[in-house]
């Protein structure tokens, strides 16, 4: 059973997502809060799989709350996945950076929430391709910023690196097995070693490491 937690300021938004998550046999809904600060202190207290995190709230908003909860050692292993009605181009780079795990617009068909809740629990990223894209021009549009140093990638092999590269172009796992001709099961190797030898979350984390370090530049 994954357990997810609802965080929205609107009281029938919050019961919206409640009846659709409880009509899956293998979703539960365990808390709601109506703001991020609420959030931080609900996660803590019933431990969720995932968060449906609300960007715009009164106080604390959804981007501190997902640093706070992404950065907590018992709520740590909990993945948010954004909700957003606004365009996501102020969005993106902060919330990946706090260490949300995916974005998703309200109006996203109810199956493909349901969808995305179990893809961000199973600790896959949720970006899709417009969402790459605008990630990308953000880190076109910091300009000449110096890149910050990982050692850990120090230790990658150039193998590793090449799918990296991949990863922060937003392929997915089989384009990477068919840009580098390998096997499904061999890139998705690979992401797994990268994920552990770079200590991140998710492949959102993974993104944002390969633009902040100058891994991979921007086109």
């Amino acid at each position: 059973m994954i357990g997810v937690v609802v965080v929205d300021d609107q009281t029938l938004v919050r019961a919206g997502f409640r009846v659709l998550v409880d009509s899956s046999p293998d979703l539960e809904v365990l808390g709601e809060a109506a703001d991020g600060a609420e959030a931080v202190d609900v996660v803590r207290r019933v431990r969720p799989d995932v968060v449906l995190m609300d960007v715009r709230m009164p106080g604390m908003d959804g981007i501190e709350a997902t640093r706070r909860i992404t950065a907590d050692g018992p709520t740590g292993r909990a993945r948010v996945l954004i909700l957003t009605t606004f365009e996501l181009d102020e969005y993106v780079y902060a919330a990946l950076q706090a260490g949300a795990s995916g974005f998703l617009l309200k109006d996203t068909p109810p199956e493909d929430l349901l969808g995305a809740i179990r893809t961000i629990a199973e600790g896959n990223a949720l970006l899709a391709p417009s969402v790459t894209r605008t990630l990308i021009a953000e880190f076109a549009a910091r300009g000449q910023r110096p890149p910050r140093h990982l050692a850990a990638l120090d230790q990658i092999t150039p193998r590793e690196r090449e799918v990296l590269h991949l990863v922060a172009r937003g392929r997915s796992n089989a384009e990477i097995a068919e840009e580098l001709h390998m096997s499904a099961a061999t890139a998705k190797t690979h992401v797994s070693r990268l994920l552990t030898k770079l200590d991140a979350r998710d492949r959102a984390q993974l993104v944002v490491i390969a633009y902040e370090s100058g891994t991979v530049v921007p086109p």
